[in-house]
């Protein structure tokens, strides 16, 4: 029960404290779409260049009533997840297994550093090239992004473990697989779910950067067709269904952290959904 000495702190408290965050988030996007609206009204912004937001509505529409959207949909969604989880099954491996080797780290550390910084973009050709232009390249390209910033948080997670910890375990007589089960993974989970928070954002860009090169299906296929047609408006509409797409995947992995983690501080703080 509120008492009076909670109401004047209430009664005082910025309006935005009151509201909930996602009130305010879609009247921050209600609040763009009104300015971009006006901006395209007022300058008179071609429609090949921008078309206004009721044009893309429309060209969005037109897209879900196709049977064919839906197929492309299907596409991209599992080239993101099947490559996302070739990623998280050999970054987490890895990671652990890097995390607990200290020498293997230091060996492996300049080659993993090197591959990290070689821009992914230019190996698509080369995917295409050994993987064909089918769904491979796209799932290959998609784990390859993704891959590294689950590794890394994994590394982080395993060596981040307090040395009294394994102190105790050791004490305790655990086994490694006790002491992995019980001490390794929860405590490197909150560092493997945040790199999955990355790494499912890179998978659909991964699975989108393959379509656009080399791809027959899928909405990275679809916006380039599109532009190939002049068709600004489509490509627009499909630029926004790849968006609530990608905020559909990172709101699950983010929920997945909350639900795994609800102890960690993060979830706790509401970061996360």
């Amino acid at each position: 029960m509120s008492t009076t000495s909670d109401r004047p702190a209430r009664a005082g408290a910025p309006f935005s404290l009151r509201l909930p965050y996602w009130m305010l988030t879609v009247a921050l996007i209600a609040a763009l779409v009104v300015v971009w609206d006006l901006y395209v009204r007022l300058f008179e912004v071609s429609p090949l260049i921008l078309p206004p937001p009721a044009e893309v509505g429309a060209a969005l529409i037109d897209l879900l009533g196709e049977q064919k959207t839906y197929m492309h949909i299907a596409t991209t969604l599992i080239e993101t997840l099947v490559g996302f989880a070739i990623a998280v099954v050999v970054g987490v491996g890895l990671g652990v297994l890097l995390g607990k080797l200290p020498w293997l780290d230091a060996m492996l550390n300049p080659l993993i550093v090197g591959l990290q910084v070689m821009p992914k973009i230019a190996l698509v050709p080369l995917f295409i090239v050994w993987f064909g232009f089918g769904i491979s390249s796209k799932i290959v390209m998609a784990a390859v992004l993704s891959f590294f910033p689950i590794m890394t948080n994994t590394i982080l997670g395993i060596k981040s473990i307090e040395r009294g910890h394994r102190d105790v375990m050791l004490s305790l007589n655990a086994s490694r697989g006790a002491t992995f089960r019980d001490l390794d993974l929860p405590s490197a989970l909150p560092f493997i779910l945040t790199g999955m928070e990355v790494g499912i954002v890179l998978a659909i860009i991964g699975a989108i950067v393959g379509e656009y090169l080399g791809g027959s299906e899928g909405l990275g296929y679809m916006a380039v067709a599109a532009l190939n047609a002049f068709d600004v408006r489509s490509m627009f509409a499909v630029i926004l269904l790849l968006t609530v797409l990608g905020f559909a995947l990172y709101f699950a992995v983010a929920l997945l952290r909350r639900r795994l983690t609800p102890w960690h501080g993060s979830a706790a703080r509401g970061d996360t959904p």
